[in-house]
């Protein structure tokens, strides 16, 4: 298991803004995981660890969930680096396009449960 890593007073607050602020489509997908309506998984809205700040994380399958919206197309570098990172400390990270979050919300819980199956 890897050391904990401290995480920012900046970034655990900066979290708790995020929270009271999500946007149309962490709004739907956090109404479908929270209270663990998916499959009885607990996920966490807004996660902070160390310097990032996670859209969704389950910590007992430790799978991180990203919406990716149209800034990321200009983030493709820094997502990578962050992926790989989280990935150092055994975390995967799933992207969902928030045009599926709105539109296809069905299949991206699938999406979902297919990979807290394989975890």
């Amino acid at each position: 298991m890897p050391q904990k890593l401290p995480t920012p007073n900046y970034v655990i607050e900066l979290a708790r803004d995020l929270r009271n602020n999500l946007t149309e489509s962490e709004k739907i997908l956090w109404s479908e995981l929270r209270k663990k309506q998916l499959d009885g998984h607990k996920f966490r809205c807004q996660h902070p660890l160390y310097r990032y700040i996670l859209d969704f994380y389950c910590h007992e399958k430790r799978l991180a969930i990203e919406i990716d919206g149209k800034i990321h197309n200009s983030k493709k570098e820094y997502d990578k680096y962050r992926d790989e990172f989280l990935q150092s400390l055994d975390i995967k990270t799933l992207r969902v396009i928030d045009k599926d979050v709105l539109n296809e919300i069905e299949i991206v819980k699938e999406m979902i449960k297919k990979e807290l199956s394989m975890r």
